[in-house]
């Protein structure tokens, strides 16, 4: 059973919203969706909460040829927009895990309701303490969930501990920039209690230390910098908000934390990365 820690519930406290699953609905309804007959786009203004959204999904997918024979972890999956996308379009099996119980629901009200029962399934636990056998993914799969996470070495090592060998890690994720401090709120963090941020050279060292080579490593801190300024003009037009959108995530102040991501992403206070690693045959 999961047993969280102090900084587990300062984490869940930040991304659960009570009765999040009703009010997803509720905002789709309002948005002249019917929800008893979804579709994967009806979601997307709130499927993929990172950078460059569905965008940044496909590119990381398309890197590690999914195919369905393959069973996929999604560390840290939120709401479930990464995981159900990657069940639909690859027919894969995927498990996702969110600190936040919250999320897991809603994620599994959502999958379900787009008939991928079969496929997608989410847990809550911590990604520190997964409550899986040695080597029983083919791909492990992260994107901007580490953030929230301390101790690095036992994250990556607890990926490496479930991704068999010869399988694939695939991770989007924010960085420590050259520069310092962050500004807050950001979309992880209203403070520094839970954000953990590690420079692209100390996640090198992490991923090689627990056996993971490296295969691929891209910097997109440009490209994820023209997109959020691109949404955060649009925000910043609008009259009043879309019924549906990352407001229901993480409430009013996503509006300040948009426009604290561009600051950051401009000033080199984050970086974005994108990497594909694999396991040691032998490791």
């Amino acid at each position: 059973m999961f047993s969280p820690t102090s900084q587990d519930n300062d984490i869940q406290e930040h991304y659960n919203r009570r009765g999040l699953g009703g009010a997803i609905l509720a905002a789709l309804t309002a948005a002249g969706k019917d929800i008893n007959h979804l579709k994967l786009e009806d979601l997307a203004p709130i499927d993929e909460f990172h950078i460059r959204g569905r965008e940044a999904t496909h590119e990381l997918a398309s890197q590690v040829k999914l195919n369905s024979s393959h069973k996929v972890l999604d560390v840290g999956s939120g709401v479930g927009g990464a995981s159900r996308y990657l069940a639909s379009e690859y027919g894969c099996q995927v498990t996702g895990i969110d600190l936040a119980d919250e999320n897991c629901q809603a994620a599994q009200s959502l999958a379900d309701r787009l008939g991928l029962a079969s496929h997608v399934t989410y847990r809550q636990c911590s990604a520190l303490d997964m409550p899986f056998e040695n080597n029983t993914f083919d791909v492990i799969w992260t994107q901007h969930a580490t953030m929230n996470i301390a101790d690095k070495p036992k994250l990556y090592s607890e990926i490496a501990r479930v991704l068999r060998p010869n399988g694939y890690f695939a991770m989007y994720d924010v960085l420590a920039g050259p520069v310092n401090p962050l500004y807050y709120p950001v979309p992880w963090a209203r403070d520094s209690s839970i954000s953990f941020l590690i420079t692209p050279e100390s996640l090198r060292e992490h991923l090689e230390t627990t056996g993971l080579q490296i295969l691929s490593w891209r910097d997109t801190s440009e490209v994820g910098r023209v997109w959020f300024k691109e949404v955060a003009v649009k925000m910043q037009q609008q009259s009043e908000k879309p019924a549906l959108g990352f407001h229901i995530l993480l409430g009013p102040d996503f509006r300040v934390m948009a426009q604290n991501q561009v600051r950051n992403l401009e000033e080199n206070r984050i970086v974005l990365i994108e990497c594909i690693a694999q396991k040691s045959p032998v490791h």
